[in-house]
């Protein structure tokens, strides 16, 4: 991400690892995983994960603090400035964006 965008952003990274982690923990390795990036109007970046399966949905849960997994969607909560879920045709979409 650092060297497609040409400059240090850890939050999109962070974003990044996130929503491909969640799809391969939930959908398994090997899932098709396009991943769209886009700068938006107002100069943010816009990171997009499609995956096949359009009942995994992403949900913003509080686990408990010995829990090992389950913090993804809390960690792109609260470093991405908005994210959401979309429901194309083809399965689910999950963006994010982020300020550079």
């Amino acid at each position: 991400m650092r060297e497609h965008l040409g400059v240090p952003c850890p939050e999109v990274q962070l974003c990044v690892s996130e929503l491909l982690t969640n799809v391969i923990d939930h959908l398994g390795v090997g899932t098709p995983l396009p991943l769209r990036l886009s700068r938006t109007e107002d100069d943010h970046v816009r990171l997009e994960v499609t995956d096949p399966d359009p009942h995994a949905w992403l949900v913003l849960r509080h686990s408990p603090t010995d829990d090992e997994t389950g913090r993804g969607v809390l960690l792109l909560d609260a470093v991405a400035l908005r994210w959401g879920v979309e429901r194309p045709p083809d399965g689910k979409a999950v963006w994010c964006e982020c300020a550079l």
